[in-house]
């Protein structure tokens, strides 16, 4: 009889580790979109950070409830602008000019690697660029 219990006691532990760990992931999910909002005022963010401290549950629920949706939006803000710092670093590091790519492509289409019509279209694509 001890073996199972210590097995169910296993069980629980890890289970009740589970809902921890998601409960601090949501916790600072919500503080970090309080504090990403632009469209809160300076007291308002104190207000609901003050909120989800001292009533952790009902803050938290509360926020999700009212500003759910655009939690969502300013995490995909969030994600667009890391992905446009990258592409501009590697762009800046890479420092190749499209007069070296255009170069290269018409190597390529000499070689007959290129068909006229990939040529064109890589060709618009490098201009446009």
């Amino acid at each position: 009889m001890q073996a199972g219990l210590g097995l169910l006691e296993i069980i629980w532990s890890i289970f009740v580790l589970f809902l921890l760990v998601a409960w601090v992931w949501v916790l600072i999910s919500v503080v970090a979109d309080i504090f990403r909002s632009k469209d809160l005022s300076g007291l308002s963010k104190a207000l609901w950070v003050g909120f989800v401290i001292i009533i952790p549950w009902l803050g938290v629920l509360s926020y999700i409830l009212v500003r759910g949706d655009r939690m969502q939006a300013h995490a995909l803000e969030a994600m667009s602008q890391i992905e446009d710092q990258r592409r501009e670093y590697i762009r800046s590091v890479a420092q190749i000019s499209p007069a070296e790519e255009l170069e290269k492509l018409a190597a390529l289409k000499e070689r007959g690697v290129l068909t006229d019509e990939e040529f064109a279209a890589q060709k618009a694509r490098i201009l446009a660029g």
